[in-house]
C-alpha cells in the first residue's frame, strides 16, 4: 500500500508540473480572449448585426454568402442568441441563403474564440478562419442551390434576441459581460489544460503520431473528425487539447476536421438548430458538416 501511495504521488506531482505549465503557456491567450470578445459583444455586436440586416436593401445575389460568412464570425453571440436574432433577419427580408452563411460561420467561429486559436500558432489560427470561412459560404450555395423556392428554416415562435447587455453604465456593462463569459467559459478551460497535462503524460506522442498524423492521414482526418462530436464541449476549453496534440504530430488537416465538426456538433448547438430544421434538415446538416470537415482535412494536408 505504501508502494501504490508512493506512485500516485509521483503521478500527481508529474500531472500538476504539466497542468501548471500548459496553463502558464495558454491563460494569456484566454484572458486576452475573455477581455475582447466582451469589447465587441458590447460595443460593437450591434453594429455588426446592423450591417447584415442592411444586406437586405442590397441586390447583392449569391454573393451575398460572403459578407454573411464574415459577419457571422464577427458575431459574438452563442447559437441560442443567434437563433431568434436570425429570425427577426428573416421577418425583416433576409434571404435563407445569407442567414445559412451566417448561422453556420457564427456556429463555428467568434472574435472570442479567434483569440483563443492564436495561441495555436499562425498557420492553424489561418486555417480555422479560412475553412470556417468557406464552410459558411458553402452553406449559404447549397441552400440557395437546393432550396431556392421554398423555405429551409423555421423561425416559428422567435419573436427576438434578449440583450444582456443593458446596464446603463458602460464600464458595469463590460464587466458583467465579462463575468458571464468567464462562468460559461472558465471550468471548460481549466478541463481542456487539466486533459492536455494527462495527455502530454500518458499518450506517447510517437503512437498519436502514427494514427493522427500525415503518414495516416486520411484514417487520421476522419478520426479527428468523429471525435470531434462527443468531445467537444467550449471553445476555449479544447485550445489547450488542440495545441498539445499538434506539438504530438497531428496533422494540420486532422486540426482543421476537428475545428469544423467540434463547434457544429456541440449538444447546445445542435439542440439549438433542430428547433427550426426539423428532422430531415437536420440531418442534412449533420451530412454537410461531417463531409465538408473530411473534404477539408485533406484539401489541409495536401497544401500544408
Amino acid at each position: 500500500m505504501e508502494q501504490i501511495g508512493e506512485v500516485l504521488q509521483r503521478e500527481f506531482v508529474y500531472v500538476w508540473y504539466y497542468f501548471i505549465v500548459q496553463l502558464l503557456q495558454i491563460a494569456l491567450y484566454y484572458a486576452l480572449g475573455i477581455v475582447l470578445g466582451s469589447v465587441v459583444s458590447v460595443f460593437v455586436k450591434d453594429r455588426i448585426h446592423g450591417l447584415f440586416r442592411s444586406l437586405g436593401d442590397k441586390k447583392l445575389g449569391i454573393l451575398g454568402v460572403l459578407p454573411a460568412s464574415i459577419l457571422g464570425i464577427a458575431s459574438p453571440l452563442c447559437m441560442y442568441g443567434t437563433i431568434p436574432l436570425a429570425a427577426s433577419f428573416s421577418k425583416s427580408g433576409i434571404r435563407d441563403d445569407w442567414l445559412a452563411a451566417f448561422m453556420m460561420s457564427s456556429i463555428l467561429l467568434n472574435p472570442q474564440l479567434i483569440i483563443y486559436s492564436t495561441a495555436l500558432g499562425g498557420a492553424a489560427l489561418t486555417v480555422r478562419i479560412v475553412s470556417c470561412f468557406v464552410c459558411g459560404c458553402m452553406a449559404g450555395i447549397l441552400i440557395r442551390i437546393f432550396y431556392k423556392k421554398k423555405p429551409f428554416f423555421d423561425f416559428t415562435g422567435f419573436d427576438g434576441s434578449h440583450n444582456h447587455d443593458t446596464d446603463p453604465n458602460m464600464f458595469l456593462r463590460l464587466v458583467k459581460n465579462i463575468g458571464r463569459n468567464i462562468k460559461a467559459t472558465g471550468l471548460w478551460f481549466l478541463v481542456g489544460v487539466l486533459l492536455s497535462a494527462l495527455f502530454q503524460r500518458y499518450v506517447p506522442a510517437d503512437r498519436f503520431a502514427a494514427l493522427f498524423g500525415e503518414a495516416n492521414e486520411g484514417f487520421g482526418v476522419l478520426m479527428a473528425a468523429t471525435i470531434g462530436v462527443p468531445l467537444y464541449a467550449c471553445g476555449g476549453g479544447t485550445i489547450p487539447l488542440i495545441r498539445e496534440w499538434l506539438y504530438s504530430g497531428m496533422s494540420m488537416g486532422s486540426a482543421a476536421a476537428f475545428m469544423l465538426t467540434g463547434p457544429s456538433t456541440k449538444i447546445t448547438n445542435l439542440g439549438a438548430l433542430k428547433i427550426v430544421l426539423g428532422v430531415k434538415r437536420f440531418f442534412l446538416y449533420l451530412a454537410f458538416v461531417m463531409l465538408f470537415s473530411f473534404a477539408t482535412g485533406m484539401i489541409v494536408n495536401l497544401i500544408l
